[in-house]
């Protein structure tokens, strides 16, 4: 077809012009689109937990974490977990005597389930995790007296206890990370902690009590302290500590022996840093725990006063 200056249909060979056409269709969403049904929090958790986290007692505090909250939420379906339902759970937390830290880690647990969740399609709304405002609260720690009467109690009941123990508060590691410790995770008064609550590998060296403790023979036991579990160990431990007048004291529990080989570093003048490298905490904040008992720090400040 030709147009000319006089309108169209009109042949004229001097005006010719040709039409292309090239249309390109473009979707502005290119995601998969699904239907999101109804699940319990106890589906969720069934679901996702094994991928979410490792095997190992952190693992095992967070199935329990979340078991309390689906028991709180009586079964309830969702497709959108609402800032109502995170506040009604907050608040029964608190009403069973939760603290602000111990309310901080169960969320910590649901919010990592929900925005795995919620990535995956199966929910498609999260509510606002704010963190509640922890106190510092006392931190319990053994003095050497106290050592020496609740180790003697334990090696009376059990030689592999007692062995434990020594080893717990002179390297600082969680009773999960000794248990789990393999043979060729000792090298040459060194042990590496690979199962960790961080998932980062640390290596400490050991006192000579400690390495001493690792001393035994092997024969089929994967670790110097594998013919353990933790609940075997925490029933010694709670029958020793009841022996010698310590029953009454809830704050005496194994980790007791994490505090307790922090606060001798700190007070014995290690700085804070190399502290928190030894502990293997994520985060000098949790560190700083521990930091006020570092009180030689301050001993300069009195000799300035007094000159004035």
């Amino acid at each position: 077809m030709t147009v000319s200056p006089m309108g169209i249909g009109q042949p004229d060979v001097n005006f010719p012009l040709r039409f292309q056409y090239n249309l390109t269709y473009a979707s502005t969403d290119h995601a998969t689109k699904r239907l999101v049904k109804d699940h319990s929090l106890d589906e969720l958790t069934a679901h996702y937990i094994s991928i979410l986290w490792d095997e190992g007692s952190h693992k095992g505090n967070v199935k329990s974490f979340l078991g309390e909250i689906s028991e709180i939420l009586v079964g309830e379906r969702f497709s959108v977990f609402s800032q109502e339902m995170l506040d009604s759970v907050i608040g029964t937390l608190r009403e069973r005597g939760n603290s602000n830290a111990t309310i901080n880690r169960k969320m910590a647990a649901l919010s990592k389930l929900l925005r795995k969740a919620c990535k995956m399609g199966d929910i498609y709304n999260l509510p606002e995790f704010r963190r509640q405002k922890e106190r510092q609260g006392r931190i319990r720690f053994l003095e050497a007296e106290e050592e020496l009467r609740l180790f003697s109690a334990i090696r009376a009941k059990c030689e592999d206890s007692y062995r434990l123990s020594v080893f717990l508060v002179d390297t600082g590691c969680r009773l999960g990370e000794a248990i789990g410790l393999c043979w060729n995770d000792l090298q040459e008064s060194r042990a590496t902690f690979w199962l960790t609550k961080s998932g980062r590998s640390r290596t400490v060296p050991l006192t000579r009590r400690a390495h001493e403790a690792t001393q035994i023979a092997r024969g089929r036991l994967k670790g110097p302290f594998s013919m353990h579990n933790q609940v075997r160990f925490r029933a010694i431990w709670n029958e020793a500590k009841a022996e010698v007048g310590l029953g009454a004291d809830d704050q005496v529990v194994p980790h007791i022996l994490r505090h307790t080989c922090a606060s001798r570093l700190v007070r014995g003048g290690i700085d804070i840093r190399r502290v928190q490298m030894w502990l293997g905490h994520q985060t000098l904040q949790m560190t700083m725990r521990y930091a006020h008992l570092a009180t030689n720090d301050l001993d300069s400040c009195v000799v300035v006063l007094e000159q004035n």
